[in-house]
């Protein structure tokens, strides 16, 4: 079954997480089958000083 890897800005909940994962599993499960169990997903926060779009670091935006 599949390994996902999300990057995201820090600053999300625990709660926020949790169903992103328990939806992110939910929906590999309908669509390929297997069980949750077998479907894994790790979250990676970036430090908004760490991740840039269009030349300007988040941190810098307003």
């Amino acid at each position: 079954m599949p390994t996902y890897h999300i990057e995201m800005l820090e600053g999300r909940t625990v709660e926020q997480k949790k169903k992103l994962v328990a939806e992110i599993t939910r929906v590999s499960v309908e669509v390929l089958g297997g069980s949750p169990e077998s479907v894994d997903v790790l979250i990676t926060d970036v430090k908004r000083e760490n991740w840039s779009t269009g030349g300007v670091l988040w941190s810098e935006r307003s």
